[in-house]
């Protein structure tokens, strides 16, 4: 019974975990470009009940057998394996807007911080106030030959992610392009707040996408979160269902255990 306590406790937590994700998803389902969290959990190696008055073994023509036969399996309850992102490709939303960018396929924008590059999907950009191509907390857009200081000047971005003017006289003059980056493990990749990405040893050093693994980029659009709200509604549902079960097992163990001390013991 005192085991059972801890396995179904084992439960609630997971469960709680699992709610966490579902809850940040849901809150985040109109944030731009969000990717899902999945909560994975992963069973604690499970003991081998066998009897137990037949202890020993015997001999057979193929060696020796333990007498006392395995009568199953019982689970010592589960723990958080990992909470990984998924990277499924959001919905495109129009905007109009020359500095929103949208990318169709894997691959991220280079943003510059104070604490390095950092990657991201979210391509609702601005231009700032000496020029350059920013996201809304005000880092800088990289290029392929740096920060894109674009100024004032109207300018289109082509799918291939090449920037151009487009003002009267210098029309189709070339600026620069988009740095657009993969990884070898984008599941590993740690998430640092407001819809961007960091490297880790795992997922690996960013390499710039190019021919058919750059992904295609859409100007004036925006990507959608890939949250299924109907989903993830259904799968609190499960939650809350599999975290009361739990919750009703240790009632049971409890009751039980009270009556073996009320009971029993008199006896």
């Amino acid at each position: 019974m005192i085991r059972g306590w801890y396995t179904a406790a084992s439960g609630m937590n997971a469960q709680q975990y699992r709610l966490d994700a579902i809850s940040n998803n849901l809150a985040n389902v109109d944030t731009t470009s969000y990717k899902r969290d999945v909560a994975v959990s992963k069973a604690f190696p499970e003991l081998l009940i066998r009897r137990m008055r037949d202890d020993g073994e015997y001999l057979n023509p193929f060696g020796s057998a333990d007498v006392a036969p395995i009568v199953g399996k019982v689970g010592l309850g589960v723990e958080l394996n990992e909470l990984y992102t998924v990277f499924e490709q959001g919905s495109f939303k129009e905007t109009g807007n020359s500095t929103d960018i949208a990318l169709n396929g894997d691959g991220f924008l280079v943003v510059k911080t104070p604490e390095g590059e950092r990657f991201t999907r979210n391509g609702n950009f601005f231009i700032g106030v000496e020029g350059y191509l920013e996201t809304k907390e005000g880092f800088p857009v990289m290029g392929e030959k740096g920060p894109l200081n674009l100024g004032n000047i109207p300018f289109t971005i082509d799918k291939d992610g090449r920037i151009f003017r487009n003002d009267e006289g210098r029309e189709g003059e070339y600026i620069d392009r988009l740095a657009i980056v993969n990884f070898d493990n984008t599941r590993y990749l740690k998430k640092t707040g407001s819809s961007m990405y960091a490297d880790t040893v795992v997922s690996g050093k960013p390499f710039s996408a190019e021919g058919a693994e750059r992904p295609v980029v859409s100007q004036g659009f925006v990507e959608s979160s890939n949250v299924n709200v109907v989903n993830e509604m259904v799968q609190m549902i499960e939650v809350n269902r599999a975290y009361e079960a739990n919750q009703k097992t240790i009632q049971a163990g409890d009751t039980m255990l009270n009556k073996l001390w009320s009971e029993v013991v008199k006896v």
